[in-house]
């Protein structure tokens, strides 16, 4: 068994906000309401791609070429501007209703939290701003700083060595599997936020498992102290 982490990063996007807000977006614009899923999933493909060339860009110009895309196939009359009303809705994403309460979790337990994500420090601090979680973090570390994209293990590295810790005092809280395996394999401490979804058994599996953020965060503060 670990040992409670000294610092928890949290994975930002779908992990601690829902993408929901996008679906009425995306129909607004004449899309299925099914195409966020999809949308999604071809973001999040292009992106491990560019991640395993050793290619960086930023988070929104990934999001909106996949966009583009979908826009096309759809045969969607959608155009720039109507597609890039849709992509500022990531700014306004709703947090999970138990965001809060495994924030203060670990926060009465004073373990320090990171924001650990892909897409962009300011956008996410505003994202954060927002939905009044911004004073529990303290600090907000995106890949713009090492010029990766996650599940790289640069990233995860260059987290833990913000935090000035070692690799397994800090932990990732996500609820993609594709990012527990990531951290676990560059040697974090790993809570999968499951939400009623099984754990693919050929990925790295994560050291904790919990139905909800609430949940991991209390099971993170029941680990014992090293």
């Amino acid at each position: 068994m670990r040992a409670r982490p000294r610092f928890v990063a949290f994975d930002v996007i779908e992990t601690v906000f829902s993408l929901e807000r996008l679906r009425d977006r995306l129909v607004g614009i004449g899309l299925p309401p099914g195409v966020l899923d999809v949308w999604f999933a071809h973001t999040l493909r292009d992106a491990f791609a560019l991640a395993a060339t050793k290619t960086y860009a930023p988070f929104r110009e990934i999001a909106a070429a996949a966009l583009a895309t979908l826009v096309a196939e759809q045969g969607c009359a959608a155009d720039t501007e109507a597609r890039e009303k849709v992509l500022d809705g990531f700014a306004e994403l709703d947090p999970h209703e138990d965001a809060s309460a495994a924030f203060r979790c670990l926060q009465g337990a004073h373990v320090p939290i990171l924001a650990l994500t892909n897409g962009g420090a300011e956008a996410t601090r505003k994202l954060l701003q927002r939905a009044g979680l911004d004073r529990f973090v303290q600090r907000v570390i995106s890949v713009e700083g090492v010029r990766h994209l996650k599940p790289r293990r640069e990233v995860y590295l260059h987290a833990a060595g913000w935090a000035g810790v070692a690799p397994d005092e800090l932990a990732l809280v996500a609820a993609h599997a594709w990012d527990i395996h990531g951290a676990g394999r560059a040697g974090l401490t790993t809570a999968f936020v499951a939400r009623g979804r099984p754990y693919p058994a050929f990925m790295m599996p994560p050291h904790l498992t919990a139905a909800s953020l609430v949940e991991v965060a209390e099971a993170l503060v029941r680990l014992p102290e090293a």
